[in-house]
């Protein structure tokens, strides 16, 4: 009974419904469309007035549209060269106008400098080359492959400018410039390696870390001497050069690739992404003072005692000036202040250049990016989970200077000068070098609780090498 009753009960309120909510029209013009009007007659409530009826009905209509193949491409035309523009042809139009107005306003300020042939002229160049040849290399694809990372589309661009003799003409840097913004990059990606730090996944690697972060490097270094004096003629102390040069690794490749992995979980229970950034931080400071140690002893008619002495001075200055730096950074600026983290990005960062340059000009290139690395893990360990939010400011930083990094190093490569012979004998002692490295880092954590991939993977991070190299 109950049945019937809600049976007519519905079939009344649908005789009821307005006349107009039958008469529903559909936009677009008649000739093509090809309607199909369902109506779904639901239970309605007492009382409740014929517009909502109208209204519930109407949100109801389904309409299906047959397009023919012409039609459809119009309709593509029109979207993608709608008047005003948008979507692609917009981005590409907005991103074009403000490449100008940047080299337009810096024209305005220096003018001669900013035209084909100054140095900012050739700066800005470099830079939006860098940015557009990393776009382009990220959109190839390669089949069962990761994507290609865009810092090889930035040092493909650096070198087409450097070898291309009609653009090399008008895009010149001076080397003053060139060494300063590649200083400026290195500063800022220590920071970050040394935020990035898991104090305790350090704590538990330290051994570890230790091994790797001399192991190696001393390896390479002492490999790469002996097969360059033998093979390229070298004496003994340039080839110690040679081998603290190649030694180093490149913390603007390494480090943003952990930190991604730390990002994505890969690795942070063992403490994989801390090991590689710290121990390869450290190798870094081995490689810098190692070298200006024997370029002390290869030109300085002073005691080869003094510069061995001179170059762990550097070290301890290094250390102690970042202990006090992080200790400061851990309680100025205080909580209660507004705009906290723009204050310790500002203070991280800027102290970080001060201590990078710094040490330049008072003859101590190797103190500074250690004071910059133990400031910056002091700091963070201060900040605890509030760094994060200072680690995303310096990464905006970093995705501006990274084109500029990468594209001054492609940049510094010149095949005019370059002869096959010696070509040849140098790749060979890189790879004879590398070969000797991967095997004593696959050794140097051993026993250390990682199965034989993450072996393999730790001895393979350290092949890149740039950016200290050319610095």
């Amino acid at each position: 009974m109950e049945n019937t009753s809600f049976k007519e009960d519905l079939t009344r309120k649908s005789k009821n419904v307005p006349q107009e909510c039958n008469n529903i029209e559909v936009d677009g013009p008649k000739e093509e469309q090809n309607k199909e009007i369902s109506l779904v007659i639901l239970k309605i409530p007492d009382g409740v007035p014929a517009t909502e009826e109208c209204a519930l009905l109407n949100g109801e209509v389904q309409q299906t549209k047959s397009q023919t193949p012409s039609s459809s491409f119009c309709v593509v035309i029109k979207q993608k060269f709608a008047c005003p523009p948008r979507g692609c042809l917009s981005l590409v139009v907005t991103n074009v106008i403000m490449v100008i107005l940047v080299w337009a306003v810096v024209w305005s300020i220096t003018g001669p400098e900013c035209l084909p042939g100054g140095n900012l002229f050739g700066i800005l160049a470099l830079l939006f080359t860098a940015v557009l040849g990393g776009k382009c290399i990220s959109l190839v694809k390669i089949p069962k492959l990761p994507p290609l990372p865009p810092l090889l589309g930035m040092l493909l661009a650096g070198f087409l400018i450097r070898n291309i003799p009609i653009i090399t003409d008008q895009v010149q840097i001076q080397y003053k410039w060139s060494a300063a913004l590649r200083n400026v990059a290195l500063a800022i990606i220590l920071a970050r390696a040394g935020l990035g730090l898991d104090s305790k996944a350090l704590r538990k690697l330290k051994a570890v870390c230790l091994r790797l972060s001399f192991g190696p490097c001393a390896v390479e270094s002492c490999t790469a001497a002996v097969v360059s004096h033998f093979i390229m003629g070298l004496p003994i102390t340039w080839g110690f050069m040679l081998g603290f040069v190649l030694g180093a690794v490149s913390p603007a490749v390494v480090v943003p690739s952990m930190l991604n992995l730390q990002k994505e979980g890969f690795g942070v229970d063992k403490g994989i992404p801390t090991l590689l950034m710290a121990a390869g931080s450290f190798d870094d400071i081995l490689a810098i003072t190692g070298f200006n140690t024997c370029l002390g002893m290869a030109f300085s008619t002073g005691s080869t005692i003094n510069t061995i002495v001179r170059g762990v001075l550097e070290v301890v200055v290094g250390i102690a000036a970042g202990l006090l730096s992080g200790f400061f950074l851990q309680y100025f600026p205080s909580k209660d202040q507004i705009n906290l983290k723009w204050k310790r990005s500002y203070l991280i960062l800027a102290l970080s250049l001060f201590a990078v340059f710094g040490s330049l000009y008072l003859g101590f290139p190797g103190s500074g990016g250690l004071c910059t690395l133990v400031m910056a893990f002091l700091a963070g360990i201060g900040w605890s989970t509030d760094k994060s939010v200072v680690e995303d400011v310096i990464a905006v930083s970093w995705d501006f200077f990274q084109p500029l990094l990468f594209g001054l190093i492609g940049a510094e490569i010149s095949v005019a000068s370059l002869k096959a012979e010696t070509v040849g004998l140098c790749f060979a002692t890189l790879i004879i070098a590398l070969i000797i490295r991967i095997c004593v880092s696959f050794l140097m954590v051993c026993f250390a609780g990682f199965n034989l991939k993450e072996k393999i993977f730790i001895s393979l991070a350290w092949i890149p090498k740039a950016t200290v190299q050319v610095g």
